[in-house]
């Protein structure tokens, strides 16, 4: 009988996982120079393979720009490359200064990753490198709609490391997928750390999982343009980020956000790079077909401007790039102010840093917090209050935040997964490198000797012989309680002072003491006439106990009075 297609995808997982773990026991023992020839040779196929890879990507989604898609894989591939060449990610990696902390890298051991639709190809190639460069083994879950471009981009990588040397089975791709196959993957034993790119509800998954995971889920950047900034720049910055891949980027504008006395120049600008800037009208289009009763519709992601125009009803140039529409509030009565993937910019006008302010903090809540956002100016007092106050993990200063936030156009570590800090949902803020897929040891030396005092020597001082002896005939005293010394409390009622009987605490002496029950029982048998002999006392060594109160009698003020004796004397008595 044949199996259904999630069982499929469930047994694929498991069996992938399973050869993978057995590749990376192998794999964990190689040497720096294995590593870095391994990875060495995975970016160079990868970026050998960029325009095949970016075209396939293209017919496979549907999305996308060809032209952009190649720039990603390079990126994906020779940037990221250069940049963890020369990390070291096996043995000892570290040591302090004074040589008292070493710290030694070790793999996580088996990555489960999740690859979204949008960017398939890059992160796929990114993927395998970091999880190779810190010698871990990877299984990727591919988006249902682009698993032959991703299974070729992991076909190309995982064949150049397996000729430079590394273990067969310790790359896979699914081609089985389901939701349950997915799942498995991630909740399974094997697995050790899930890297998860892409929905919200993909995050949300890979987190609920039981399992480390590095989620990084959506992004609705904001981009402020001060009345101090570079206006041509900076709009021709932000229209050629938004428009780079038909906005697949998270971290891709969705906003512009501009100061109201350069609204006028931002305005021309728009039109000089291609940007149709709607009509109040056109606009109500717009919203009604990409983000119909506030959902996004999944027609526009990745789509060109142009097509989007098309699909809404909206007549504009051929060669549009970006559609800008203004609107007034952010949230759910404006839903053009949500991510959607696409070259769709809303338009906001403020007057003055300080409302810019405002309003990039209401677009970052309304589902972009911690992620990204970028800001045009050239007054440093505008960009540190933005810095302080923002609640988003990467500032953009000055130039196009799409390719700004992953590394391109920055000096930020190259990624294509960027954390979100807890303000996201995140565990890490940081564009995820190998460096967070290695669990890292340290051997610490003894900097400051320390000696416990239980035996009485001192703890910083050596004992001579002589004081050795001297100490020895010294009578230590048995160890003792300090009986509790109640303090007389005194209380006012009505201006009077009123003595409060202390609680009265048994005492250790050297005579014994009736304690107050005892004194009880025998006035009780008194007045009832059943006195009984004293007991006939066995003589008991006197302890050598210390205390720091005379002993106390307990003779008089007895907690019960005499009446409630007599009481107690008819309540028990036998008829």
């Amino acid at each position: 009988m044949e199996l259904s297609a999630d069982l499929r995808s469930i047994q694929q997982a498991r069996d992938f996982l399973e050869m993978a773990s057995k590749a990376q026991q192998i794999y964990k023992e190689f040497t720096q120079e294995q590593v870095d020839k391994i990875v060495k040779a995975m970016a160079e196929a990868g970026e050998a393979a960029s325009e095949k890879l970016a075209k396939l990507a293209v017919e496979n989604t549907k999305m996308g720009r060809f032209e952009d898609k190649i720039l990603k894989n390079k990126f994906a591939t020779r940037n990221v490359y250069e940049s963890v060449k020369d990390l070291k990610t096996v043995g000892i990696v570290h040591k302090s200064a004074d040589g008292k902390v070493w710290e030694v890298a070790e793999p996580m051991g088996v990555i489960a990753a999740l690859i979204p639709t949008t960017n398939p190809t890059s992160t796929a190639l990114y993927k395998a490198i970091i999880a190779l460069k810190s010698r871990n083994a990877i299984v990727m879950a591919p988006h249902p709609k682009a698993i032959l471009c991703t299974l070729e981009s992991v076909n190309v990588v995982r064949d150049a490391a397996e000729r430079a040397g590394a273990p067969k089975g310790l790359i896979h791709c699914m081609t089985e997928v389901s939701i349950v196959g997915t799942e498995e993957l991630m909740r399974h034993k094997l697995t050790n750390v899930i890297l998860a790119t892409g929905s919200s509800a993909m995050v949300k998954a890979a987190q609920s999982t039981g399992k480390p995971a590095y989620g990084v889920g959506s992004g609705n950047v904001p981009s402020y343009v001060d009345r101090t900034a570079k206006l041509d720049k900076a709009i021709r910055d932000i229209i050629s980020s938004c428009s780079f891949d038909n906005g697949t980027l998270c971290s891709t504008e969705r906003s512009i956000i501009v100061d109201a006395p350069v609204k006028a120049q931002v305005l021309d600008l728009l039109k000089k790079y291609k940007a149709a800037f709607l009509s109040a009208e056109d606009t109500k289009k717009l919203e009604k077909y990409a983000v119909p009763g506030g959902k996004l519709n999944p027609d526009v992601v990745g789509q060109l401007a142009v097509k989007i125009a098309q699909g809404a009803g909206i007549s504009v140039p051929a060669d549009t790039r970006v559609l800008v529409a203004e609107i007034q509030k952010v949230g759910k009565e404006d839903p053009l102010s949500m991510e959607t993937l696409s070259p769709i910019l809303s338009f906001f006008t403020v007057n003055g840093w300080q409302e810019g302010c405002e309003r990039s903090m209401q677009i970052l809540n309304f589902g972009g917090i911690g992620h990204t956002m970028s800001l045009h100016s050239s007054d440093e007092k505008v960009i540190t209050e933005f810095a302080l106050k923002k609640p988003a993990m990467r500032i953009v200063v000055n130039s196009m935040s799409s390719l700004g936030a992953v590394g391109f156009t920055t000096n930020l570590p190259p990624a294509l997964t960027l954390g979100c800090g807890t303000w996201g949902g995140s565990i890490t803020a940081d564009n995820i490198t190998p460096v967070h897929l290695l669990n890292i040891k340290r051997i610490a030396f003894e900097t400051r000797e320390y000696t416990a005092n239980w035996m009485g020597t001192s703890s910083t001082k050596s004992i001579s012989a002589k004081e050795e002896t001297t100490v020895s005939k010294v009578k230590r005293p048995e160890p003792y309680l300090t009986p509790y010394k109640p303090k007389a409390n005194r209380e006012v009622v009505e201006g009077k002072s009123t003595q409060v009987q202390p609680i009265l605490t048994p005492v250790r002496t050297s005579e014994p003491v009736h304690s107050w029950i005892e004194e009880i029982e025998d006035r009780i048998r008194s007045k009832a006439g059943n006195v009984h002999p004293p007991k006939e006392e066995k003589p008991v060594a006197k302890p050598e106990i210390r205390t720091e109160a005379k002993p106390v009698k307990v003779t008089e003020s007895l907690p019960i009075s005499d009446d409630s004796i007599s009481n107690l004397i008819k309540k028990f008595s036998k008829s």
